[in-house]
């Protein structure tokens, strides 16, 4: 790998070196060889060898230089203080591939002095669901951090029970967060300049070309996490805990823990079981978006020619950028062209979707069956549920938008709509029940099912083989939604 440990020549308050805590005689739970080749871990036969040893926290390659970060953060809205790596570690940087600065974080690598009530620790399950995750979401196209690997260990970790306790080597463009600004603004000011100038040089250095860097910066940051939060909408996903502290300065999806697909497609679901008031929901997300960086900016006023009308500047691009890329996005589902009409069709069929509570994933892909049946099996079957589940009233509605909408494709290449909703509208989404069979199979120490999700992820846009009915099989039209416990 071609190491690049920058973070490490930082100011020491900005962090704390430590090797991990080793776990208990660790076991291969899944390797990601797609990440190990972007990073040129797979051509390091030393870290190859050793993989398992590395993320289990028994083994330091020599390169490495571990170290936990200190951050703060608003958490529900509310400031939170001091936070920090509580139980990660930052333990190398590299180039990718591409020549892209790349992460390189083990998480539940045991107690740092940012632990507060934590053990240091993480169980199997939440591992699993974030390892499947950022794989996923990386696939669907969605900047996302994702992971290199992660192993299960002997060591007990207790949450409501006693479980197993895990490991991730997690893989980011950036582990910043809007939280280390939070930090350094109450703890250690006079670190502003230097670190914003790290930001700028490391992650946006086309930045210094323009008169204003740090407002350029700033910028790119509001209109990257605005892009972002539009693709998780578009594909019905929620982040589940947006705090100022798991926010990336690199508008990359990171920290996964009570997140969710949307299934039946209720906006107003609340996918963690801590957010009493409904604050992150679905259709929430893109308003916390906004209110974090508006938390985060006026930090930067320290800095000189940084004025409130300036960041009040930088904000501002943030709703246009959201709603241009949703609503291109939005047509494109529909595999129309972005314009008054093609909006009208995809609010109205949001409201179909709603209204029935039909599933989210399925509905896009099944208007695949709708203009193209004869090529189109799958999405066919898709189709027919999706009208069985109508009630009479609700079936005419959606014969009237029906007809709207083929109308609409009828004055367009078939060829191109047909594209456009098989690139946007995946065939495979990781549901909650999918997430859980394979950790209920993993807690008995049987990881096939792991493998078989990641192999189903890495092509969602496809019909495949290896899948099984449940991979596409929404709950019950009344069950309700499960919510995900932030404890992992």
């Amino acid at each position: 790998m071609r190491y690049q440990n920058t973070y490490v020549n930082l100011d020491p308050r900005l962090y704390h070196k430590q090797p991990p805590t080793a776990l208990k005689n660790p076991r291969a739970g899944h390797f990601n060889t797609q990440v190990a080749q972007q990073i040129g871990w797979s051509e390091d036969k030393d870290l190859m060898t050793r993989w398992v040893d590395i993320v289990g926290g028994q083994y330091v390659p020599a390169k490495f230089e571990p170290l936990a970060m200190a951050y703060a953060g608003h958490q529900f809205g509310q400031w939170a203080g001091q936070l920090g790596d509580g139980r990660g570690l930052l333990v190398a940087q590299v180039l990718d591939n591409n020549d892209q600065p790349q992460d390189l974080h083990l998480k539940g690598s045991g107690l740092t002095p940012y632990s507060r009530m934590g053990d240091g620790r993480a169980v199997l399950r939440s591992t699993i669901r974030e390892y499947l995750c950022g794989h996923a979401l990386t696939q669907l196209g969605i900047p996302s951090s994702n992971a290199l690997g992660f192993v299960v260990s002997d060591t007990p970790v207790r949450r409501e029970r006693m479980e197993a306790g895990a490991a991730l080597m997690r893989v980011a463009d950036s582990h910043i967060r809007l939280g280390h600004i939070e930090w350094i603004a109450s703890f250690a000011p006079d670190l502003l300049i230097e670190f914003t100038d790290y930001m700028i040089d490391t992650y946006y250095p086309e930045s210094r070309n323009s008169e204003a860097p740090v407002l350029a910066f700033l910028q790119t940051v509001v209109e990257r996490t605005a892009r972002m939060i539009a693709d998780w909408q578009l594909i019905g996903f929620a982040h589940g805990v947006m705090n100022t502290d798991n926010l990336s300065i690199t508008g990359s999806t990171l920290d996964f823990g009570p997140f969710g697909f949307m299934e039946r497609f209720n906006p107003a679901w609340i996918n963690n079981h801590s957010d009493h008031t409904g604050r992150y929901t679905y259709q929430n997300q893109p308003a916390i978006g906004h209110w974090n960086l508006n938390i985060w900016l006026p930090h930067f006023m320290r800095l000189e020619g940084v004025t409130r009308e300036a960041l009040s500047d930088c904000l501002a691009p943030y709703e246009a950028t959201f709603m241009q890329h949703y609503q291109q996005g939005l047509c494109r589902k529909l595999g129309l062209p972005h314009q008054p009409e093609s909006l009208t069709l995809a609010f109205d069929w949001l409201t179909l979707l709603e209204d029935n509570l039909l599933d989210y994933t399925n509905s896009f892909r099944a208007l695949l069956g709708l203009i193209a049946p004869e090529d189109h099996a799958y999405e066919r079957q898709l189709l027919a549920t999706l009208t069985h589940e109508l009630p009479s009233e609700a079936l005419q509605v959606w014969k009237d938008w029906s007809a709207r909408y083929v109308e609409h494709v009828q004055a367009l290449s078939l060829e191109q709509v047909v594209n456009d909703i098989q690139t946007t509208n995946p065939v495979y989404v990781l549901r909650n029940s999918m997430a859980q069979r394979a950790i209920t199979a993993a807690e008995q120490g049987q990881f096939e099912e792991v493998a078989r999700l990641y192999e189903l992820l890495a092509s969602p846009y496809k019909v495949q083989d290896i899948a099984t009915t449940l991979d596409s099989t929404p709950p019950a039209p009344n069950a309700p939604q499960m919510p995900i416990s932030c404890s992992s």
